[in-house]
C-alpha cells in the first residue's frame, strides 16, 4: 500500500510540476520539471493551483508532501512560501462559495472552454412532443454582439445627422478630397468653403447644397470642367430601446440605417410569450408604426419595416391568440391569429394541405372553461368559421384502401396492381398482365375475395378453360387477387447429387437430359485418385412393396466411365434426385512422410515406402 500511495504522489507531482513548465512555456521560458529554481508562484492562475490540489487531495496526498517535493527539485524556499500562502488564501475562500464537487464525480460534465474567445452556447432546439412556434425560427442564431459600423447599403432617403461621415471628391481642373464628419451641431466645415448645414437633408439634398456653395470657390464645377461627388462614409450609431416579450430586452447600439427587423433579429426576436403580428415602434411618446412579421414570411411584404431613429422604443406585447396545427399540412406549427381572421387564413398561414391530407373534415380540440371537446369542421365551413385561442387543429391522413384495385400475382409476364374496370373478367386481366408465361399452371387457379364483412373467401378456376373460352369466365370484384401458380411452385426443386473423387462435389439442378460425363464436367471434372470403373448411381424407387422384408427401397448401377470424358462412349442419361459417387482408384496411395529430428546425422522428413518398414529402417537411411 506504501508503494502504491507513492506511485499516486509521483503522478500528481508530474501532472502539477508539468503545469507549470507549461505556464513558463507560454511566457516564453523553458523550464525543466526536474529543475524548477526559477519557477514564480505569481505566474500560475488559481485555477491552476486548484485543479490539482484536487487531484493531490484526491489520491490521499498532503500539502506538505507536495511541497517537500518541490524543494527536492531546487524550487526556493520563499516561493514555497508563496505557494502554501496562495494555497491557504484559496481554500479559506473556496469555504465561502458554492461547494465544489470533486472532478473525479463530476468527470462526466468536464468542459474546457476558451474564455479568450468564447463562442455563444447554442440555443436547445429540440422539440419534445411540441409544435415549434411559427416565425420563431426566423431570429434562432443571431450574432451574440451588436457591431455598430455595419457596412450597409445607404438608402436613397436616408436622412444626415450629427456623427455621419461625408465623403467628398473633386476631380476635374481641380483634385482635392475631403473626408469630414458631421458635427453635433449638423454642419461640415469644407477647406476654402468654409460652414455648411446639412444634418437633416437627404444624401441627394446635401450634395446640391454642397455643390453650390463650393461653385462659389471653383468656378470651373458651373462649367463642368470641374466635377464634385458626394458620398456617405461611416454611418453613426443609434439607441434604440427594446422592451416587452423580447428574448433579449435592452438598449441597444445600432447604426443608423438599421430597420425593425434589424434590431429584432440582434435581440432574438419575440419570446414564447411574444406577438409576431403585433410589434409597435414608439417613437417621442407616439405610435408610428405595427409590424407584422407574418407579412414578411408569407408574402415577403416589407412596408412596415420602417428605418429607426435615436431614442426609439420597440414594444412586443404578449400574443392574443393561438393555435397549433397538427398532421397533413405543410407547415405544421403554432400560429398566432388576428381577430377576424378565418380558418382559410390560418391554413395559408401553415402552407395549405399535403398530398395525403384528407380535406373534408378536419378535427378540432377545443378548450371550455372545464375541459375539453371534440368539434368536426366541414370544408363547407373553411372560408368563414372563425378560431379561437387554443384550438388544435388535425388533419389526417387519407386512407390506404383502395377503391377499384384488383391484383395478379404468379406466372403472368406483368403481375400487379391493375385498375378495376366495369365489367373486368379473369381473362380480360389477364390479358392486361400481357398473357400467360409458359411455365404457367393451367389446370387451376384462385382468387382471394373480400366479402362485405371483411372476411375472405377462396374461388377456383380452369385457368385454360377460361383463357380458351371454353369455361364460363368470372367477373371480379374490388381487392379480388387473382394468383395463377408456376409448374414449378407445385414440385419439389430437381436436383442430382455427386460425391467422392470429384474436384468439386456437392448438389446440381437437374436438367432433363443430362447425363453422368454432363455431371462429372460440372462437378471439376475427376480427381488423379479417381477411378473410372464401378461409379455408382443411386436411384430413387415409387413403387416398393411396403410389405416385403426384402424389397428394394432404392436401384444401384454400376457404371464404368471414361476419365478422358470422351463423348464417343455410351453415356448413361441420369433422373432427378440421382445420387453419384465416383470411388479411388484401386492401390492408389498418395506419399506419406515422417520426420526425424535429434541425434542422427541427417534429421528432416522421410517418405515411407513399403507398408512393413520399421523406425529402424528409417533411422539406417
Amino acid at each position: 500500500m506504501k508503494l502504491r500511495r507513492y506511485h499516486h504522489f509521483g503522478s500528481i507531482l508530474l501532472l502539477f510540476f508539468s503545469i507549470i513548465c507549461n505556464s513558463y512555456q507560454v511566457l516564453g521560458q523553458t523550464i525543466s520539471a526536474d529543475n524548477l529554481s526559477q519557477v514564480r508562484v505569481d505566474d500560475l492562475s488559481d485555477e491552476q493551483i486548484l485543479a490539482y490540489l484536487r487531484q493531490a487531495e484526491s489520491m490521499g496526498l498532503s500539502e506538505e508532501e507536495m511541497t517537500q517535493a518541490a524543494l527536492q527539485r531546487g524550487m526556493p524556499a520563499s516561493e514555497i512560501e508563496k505557494l502554501r500562502t496562495r494555497i491557504a488564501t484559496l481554500k479559506a475562500s473556496s469555504n465561502t462559495r458554492p461547494q465544489i464537487v470533486s472532478p473525479v464525480q463530476n468527470r462526466p460534465e468536464r468542459q474546457m472552454i476558451d474564455t479568450v474567445v468564447a463562442k455563444p452556447t447554442p440555443p436547445d432546439t429540440t422539440v419534445k412532443d411540441t409544435l415549434p412556434v411559427f416565425g420563431a425560427s426566423l431570429f434562432q442564431g443571431a450574432p451574440a454582439l451588436f457591431e455598430p459600423n455595419l457596412r450597409l447599403a445607404t438608402p436613397q432617403d436616408y436622412v444626415l445627422g450629427p456623427g455621419d461621415q461625408i465623403l467628398i471628391d473633386i476631380y476635374g481642373k481641380s483634385e482635392e478630397n475631403h473626408s469630414l464628419n458631421i458635427t453635433p451641431e449638423g454642419m461640415i466645415n469644407i477647406p476654402y468653403v468654409g460652414i455648411v448645414q446639412v444634418a437633416g437633408m437627404t444624401i441627394e439634398q446635401a450634395t446640391a447644397r454642397i455643390r453650390s456653395e463650393m461653385a462659389t470657390i471653383y468656378s470651373a464645377i458651373r462649367t463642368g470642367g470641374t466635377k464634385v461627388t458626394v458620398a456617405l462614409g461611416n454611418i453613426r450609431s443609434i439607441k434604440v430601446i427594446l422592451t416587452g416579450e423580447i428574448v433579449k430586452p435592452g438598449t441597444y447600439t445600432l447604426p443608423s440605417v438599421a430597420t425593425v427587423f434589424n434590431a429584432l433579429y440582434y435581440s432574438g426576436g419575440p419570446s414564447k410569450n411574444g406577438s409576431f403580428r403585433n410589434v409597435r415602434l414608439i417613437r417621442g411618446g407616439k405610435e408610428i408604426a405595427r409590424l407584422d412579421i407574418y407579412d414578411f414570411l408569407i408574402s415577403g411584404n416589407f412596408k412596415e419595416n420602417v428605418r429607426l431613429e435615436d431614442q426609439d422604443v420597440l414594444m412586443v406585447p404578449p400574443y392574443e391568440s393561438k393555435v397549433e396545427v397538427r398532421g397533413e399540412v405543410k407547415r405544421p406549427a403554432i400560429f398566432e391569429l388576428k381577430e377576424g381572421e378565418t380558418f382559410e387564413d390560418l391554413l395559408a398561414y401553415a402552407g395549405g394541405f399535403t398530398e395525403n391530407a384528407y380535406r373534408a373534415r378536419i378535427k378540432i380540440t377545443k378548450r371550455t372553461a372545464t375541459e375539453q371537446r371534440i368539434e368536426d369542421l366541414l370544408s363547407s365551413q373553411y372560408a368563414h368559421y372563425r378560431p379561437q385561442a387554443g384550438d388544435i387543429y388535425m388533419v389526417d391522413r387519407i386512407l390506404t384502401r383502395f377503391e377499384n384495385r384488383v391484383r395478379i400475382a404468379g406466372a403472368v409476364f406483368r403481375p400487379g396492381d391493375y385498375e378495376l374496370s366495369p365489367g373486368l373478367t379473369v381473362s380480360m386481366l389477364i390479358k392486361k398482365a400481357e398473357g400467360l408465361k409458359e411455365d404457367a399452371f393451367l389446370n387451376r387457379g384462385n382468387i382471394l375475395r373480400l366479402k362485405d364483412d371483411s372476411q375472405h373467401e377462396q374461388l377456383s378456376f380452369d385457368v385454360a378453360g377460361i383463357v380458351a373460352g371454353t369455361e364460363p369466365d368470372i367477373e371480379l370484384k374490388r381487392e379480388d387477387v387473382v394468383t395463377i401458380s408456376s409448374i414449378f411452385d407445385l414440385r419439389e426443386a430437381y436436383t442430382i447429387d455427386i460425391d467422392g473423387e470429384v474436384r468439386s462435389p456437392g448438389r446440381f439442378p437437374y436438367a432433363e437430359g443430362i447425363t453422368l460425363q454432363d455431371l462429372i464436367i460440372q462437378a471439376g471434372g475427376f480427381r488423379e485418385s479417381a477411378s473410372g470403373s464401378r461409379i455408382e448411381i443411386s436411384r430413387r424407387v415409387t413403387n416398393a412393396d411396403i410389405l416385403s422384408q426384402s424389397a428394394h427401397i432404392a436401384e444401384v448401377f454400376q457404371v464404368n466411365a471414361d476419365k478422358g470424358l470422351s463423348k464417343e462412349d455410351q453415356d448413361f442419361v441420369l433422373m432427378p434426385f440421382d445420387r453419384v459417387v465416383v470411388r479411388t482408384s484401386t492401390g492408389y496411395e498418395t506419399q506419406k512422410t515422417v520426420r526425424i529430428v535429434g541425434e542422427v546425422l541427417y534429421p528432416g522428413l522421410y517418405t515411407i515406402n513399403r507398408k512393413d518398414e520399421r523406425i529402424s529402417d528409417l533411422i539406417n537411411r
